[in-house]
């Protein structure tokens, strides 16, 4: 049976970026129950980096991130541009007072000045100039060579079906066979309270939500270098692609089962419907649509940290959908903490007891 000191179950963007930060300390392995790695909500990312995606709780995560996504070529300059209508002010208001002490850098503007073809009626304006692309499929990649190169192993088509403890070991039952670790971690996103309950780990209420993409042609065309465009209300957001394109979400959250997450027809119509409301563009094609599932712990914060009840159980888990543009820091917090290390110098100014699992008792 093999034996490896962690054992991580989950190859989406926080299984893959924690074990290229441990492996070079301690033997790693990877189960991932599909047979690829990032099928799920990794592959299915809208692909943005934002300072205030997320709130404020989850914002020096992100920052503390941008160096290292720069510094790996990940990241191309987007911006961002909150808008809204009559109704609207006290949600701009609470946006604003929500990063008012974070040093982001938001900007009242005209939004019609910004978006060519807004519609009459949308005249609340804020400007984030930080917000950009994020190249999700090479940052994963990237996480997954680093690991290997330090000697992880990844384990596909290798689902967790059952997790015994003894001794102070974890004998796993895998769809690969069995395996053996002293500490077992839980990145699995949406499946993350399964998991914990096939280790006997009391759940968090970590709850999976659908959220609905679809790819856009328009008449007119997306102009060249509109920004990111989102509802300051949260009904939707959208972003420019190549070739014209748009990406457009309703901004919906489902209540959904963990599993292989299907685009509901409602959603869609939902999503174009609002879509239409605020530009006078149209539709000329619909050429994609997708889902992803994205998940939260009750507070909606993620959740780092050895599990106060179950002996070598650590969490890594409820990281809704900032998961990705977090993954540099987060992956530094748990490092550290899983490790017993002191917190690298980047992230040492996190706080990184508000995202512990004993915060819920």
């Amino acid at each position: 049976m093999s034996a490896f000191d962690v054992v991580i179950v989950g190859a989406g963007i926080a299984g893959a970026t924690l074990a290229a930060e441990i492996a070079p300390s301690v033997r790693v392995a990877i189960l991932e129950g599909e047979s690829v790695a990032a099928y799920h909500s990794t592959g299915r990312s809208a692909a943005f980096w934002a300072e205030t995606y997320g709130g404020s709780g989850i914002q020096p995560l992100t920052s503390a991130s941008h160096a290292m996504l720069q510094a790996g070529g990940w990241l191309e300059p987007l911006g961002s541009l909150h808008v809204g209508r009559a109704g609207d002010e006290a949600a701009a208001d609470a946006f604003l007072a929500d990063f008012a002490a974070t040093g982001v850098t938001l900007d009242r503007v005209d939004p019609h000045a910004v978006i060519p073809g807004l519609r009459p009626g949308w005249d609340i304006g804020i400007w984030e100039p930080s917000c950009a692309y994020i190249d999700v499929a090479a940052l994963h990649a990237d996480a997954l060579a680093r690991a290997r190169r330090a000697g992880a192993v990844l384990m596909l088509d290798a689902a967790l079906a059952a997790a015994t403890r003894a001794g102070g070991r974890w004998r796993l039952e895998t769809g690969q066979g069995d395996i053996a670790c002293g500490t077992l971690v839980d990145a699995a996103g949406a499946w993350a309270d399964r998991v914990a309950g096939i280790a006997g780990a009391a759940p968090l209420g970590i709850a999976p939500f659908r959220r609905t993409l679809i790819q856009l042609r328009t008449d007119p065309p997306a102009p060249s270098g509109m920004p990111h465009v989102s509802h300051v209300g949260g009904e939707f957001y959208f972003k420019p692609e190549a070739g014209g394109r748009l990406w457009l979400s309703p901004h919906d959250e489902i209540a959904s089962d963990p599993c292989d997450a299907q685009p509901d027809e409602y959603d869609v119509a939902l999503a174009i419907d609002r879509f239409e409301h605020v530009v006078d563009w149209r539709v000329a094609q619909l050429e994609r649509k997708w889902a992803g599932l994205r998940s939260f712990a009750p507070d909606r914060l993620p959740v780092y940290g050895h599990d106060p009840r179950t002996p070598g159980f650590f969490w890594f888990a409820g990281q809704g959908g900032f998961g990705i543009q977090t993954a540099p820091a987060a992956a530094l917090v748990a490092g550290a903490l899983l490790l017993g290390r002191a917190p690298d110098r980047r992230v040492a100014h996190i706080d990184a007891a508000r995202y512990a699992p004993e915060r819920f008792g």
